[in-house]
């Protein structure tokens, strides 16, 4: 078919950006970890006794693993579906998923909750910047073409 477009999907690239991902995750909740903790309302020793009830933290990292996985895998599968896989089009396609999608959900979430503005701001702008830096990633990586030549 004329203007059909094939996604080629470049796996390590999806795993080194999921992993990118992860590590901002975690370098920005170990820096605002106090405000996010205010934000939800909890605390540290409510954290540990949540992990002492059975709730493990290695089941979060998992999940949170796998969000980030297939997080990559939509960003790329938008970016090629939708034009040139270039770093700028990964990172475009990466906010407006982000504006369209995480923010907006978020939003009416926090409205609704009547949380702070603030915590909404921890929570979404950590997902802003893994996205944007997954969005170059898988923007820029290409997948090499899977042919065999002799």
């Amino acid at each position: 078919m004329a203007g059909e477009r094939r996604v080629q999907l470049n796996y390590l690239a999806i795993l080194v950006s999921a992993l990118v991902y992860f590590a901002v995750q975690a370098v920005w909740f170990t820096i605002f970890m106090r405000q996010w903790l205010a934000g939800i309302g909890r605390t540290m020793d409510e954290l540990m006794q949540l992990q002492q009830q059975g709730h493990s933290p290695v089941v979060a990292y998992c999940v949170a693993f796998l969000g980030a996985l297939i997080l990559a895998t939509s960003i790329s599968w938008f970016t090629q579906m939708t034009g040139a896989q270039t770093i700028f089009r990964g990172v475009w396609i990466a906010a407006l998923l982000w504006f369209g999608f995480v923010l907006t959900t978020w939003s009416a979430e926090y409205a609704f909750e009547a949380r702070s503005i603030h915590t909404l701001g921890i929570n979404t702008c950590a997902t802003l910047i893994g996205m944007v830096l997954m969005g170059a990633i898988l923007g820029g990586w290409k997948a090499k073409p899977k042919t065999l030549t002799i």
